[in-house]
């Protein structure tokens, strides 16, 4: 149970991150904000914001639930691949896909494929996406955090969720993006904290490293035989690049916040920090995951409650009340940029096409709108998952998005390397990516991994053909922005390969 201490550290966290959020948000330019305020924060966020909110923004109950559930379970280290992965594909994606995006001068990933195809193309991307995160991926955060919520100090699920909803969706629809980023600022630090103190507090009640080691020598492998059902190295090698192009360069809740990017210095640096710091998440999430098992496995039911067992088990009244805060900051952290996310695609690939001539107070007013609609519908979905048949949120999340990581890839990657592939190209993939999928997840019994690498070298085989059958006169010109540097400072190579060797390393030691 909380004690009063714990829960005026709670409340208190809550307080600052509002308030300083809402503040941050509002300052410059008054109470009329335009879309670009809004839905990019002015374009001004500096690179140690952009940095640490994609990490709060991607590292969630997701995580800290998912991940760590199934590090505990027959995954054990190697689901670090997700993040270590990500660390390489951030990296590499600043060095190039970041430098388009950014000379282009778009809101959103679907507008670049109105440019590059037609507007068919932007509306079906718009479409899908709102689909997977309004349905899949703030249902499944919602979850998640009313489910460690739930565990650890024994709250209504149902409570939990909509108190988690309502705080993201007020700094979110009051202050937009830039509200979203610096409450990300706090949220962030306080959850890779609190990970790494429950690190500690569990390495030292397994008897130090040694004795944790030793203990579970079967677990701390990154590299998973070719057969094994939940993460098999081919998965990790075929499928686990497009997934992580995707996320770390097309998904929109993720590269909103380079877009909004002072610089392409600061939009490259922050790609990069976060890189940096997803290199904590085998300490901070997966490891106490396995420490859990060890220390309380009698009292596990379900793999996904071993982190919230370990706090519930370990951590002293005084400090749960922040290690609350701090899971509850990374629930309302991705939930937040995910709502900010999908309202800048309603109004922006949706609502503006259908009414070009709009006002800009009209644009702020129907995201606003829009995030407090989509926070009920999560807050209503979200108690849904809440029954036995349920497998785990990380594979519930990994599994659907399955759907619209290859065409989205195929879209954007293919449609850069053949100049020439045909406007209708883009649209044809997006809808045969889904369909592809199905069939794979319907008839056969491969890996979700294997059957999104499968799927994607169908969709590059598809566009290759239509290509050589029909290319378009020319290639199209996108627009460009005359007000930003593009070339990539030295800093940034350094940085860059310093995180990737970092990675390499992690992999010798745990291989």
């Amino acid at each position: 149970m909380l004690n009063w201490l714990d829960v005026s550290v709670f409340v208190l966290f809550f307080a600052v991150v509002v308030s300083v959020s809402m503040f941050k948000s509002r300052r410059e330019k008054g109470h009329e904000k335009g879309s670009e305020d809004y839905f990019l924060g002015g374009r001004g966020l500096i690179w140690p914001l952009i940095g640490i909110s994609i990490v709060a923004a991607n590292i969630s109950t997701e995580q800290f639930v998912g991940m760590a559930g199934q590090g505990a379970g027959a995954v054990g280290l190697a689901v670090s691949n997700w993040q270590l992965f990500g660390s390489i594909g951030i990296v590499l994606i600043s060095f190039t896909l970041l430098p388009r995006f950014l000379k282009a001068g778009i809101y959103t990933m679907p507008e670049y494929l109105e440019y590059r195809y037609n507007k068919a193309a932007r509306s079906i991307m718009a479409v899908i996406t709102l689909v997977i995160y309004v349905v899949v991926l703030l249902t499944a955060v919602l979850y998640s955090g009313g489910l460690t919520l739930s565990t650890i100090f024994g709250l209504d699920i149902r409570l939990a969720v909509w108190v988690i909803g309502i705080i993201a969706a007020l700094y979110t629809a009051w202050g937009g993006l830039k509200a979203v980023a610096w409450a990300d600022l706090f949220q962030g630090v306080g959850l890779l904290l609190g990970g790494l103190f429950t690190f500690y507090l569990g390495l030292k009640a397994c008897g130090g490293w040694e004795a944790f080691a030793s203990s579970n020598a079967d677990s701390l492998h990154m590299i998973l035989p070719a057969d094994h059902p939940d993460l098999p190295w081919t998965g990790v090698i075929l499928g686990m690049p497009i997934v992580l192009i995707y996320y770390c360069g097309l998904n929109q809740f993720i590269v909103q916040r380079n877009l909004a990017a002072r610089t392409l210095r600061d939009g490259q640096l922050g790609m990069i920090l976060a890189g940096a710091l997803w290199l904590l998440v085998p300490f901070a999430i997966v490891m106490p995951g396995i420490m859990s098992v060890q220390l309380f496995g009698d009292q596990i039911t379900n793999s996904d409650q071993a982190f919230p067992t370990l706090i519930r088990e370990l951590i002293p009244l005084g400090v749960r009340g922040f290690i609350f805060a701090a899971l509850a900051g990374a629930v309302v952290s991705s939930l937040a940029s995910m709502l900010n996310s999908a309202a800048t695609i309603f109004t922006m690939d949706v609502y503006k096409p259908l009414n070009p001539d709009a006002p800009q107070d009209r644009l702020v007013l129907i995201g606003r709108l829009l995030t407090l609609v989509f926070v009920v519908i999560g807050c209503l979905m979200a108690p849904q998952l809440d029954n036995p048949e349920f497998k785990g949120v990380f594979n519930f999340i990994q599994n659907f998005q399955g759907y619209i990581w290859p065409g989205v890839v195929a879209a954007f990657v293919v449609g850069m390397l053949l100049k020439r592939a045909p406007e209708i190209s883009g649209a044809v993939v997006l809808v045969a990516g889904p369909a592809i999928y199905y069939l794979f997840q319907t008839f056969t019994g491969i890996h979700f991994l294997v059957q999104v690498a499968i799927t994607f070298l169908i969709l590059c085989m598809i566009m290759l053909v239509m290509t050589l059958v029909k290319p378009m006169p020319a290639a199209k010109t996108l627009p460009v922005r005359e007000d930003m540097d593009l070339r990539t400072e030295r800093v940034v190579y350094v940085t860059g390969t310093l995180v990737i060797a970092a990675v390499a390393l992690f992999y010798i030691v745990f291989w």
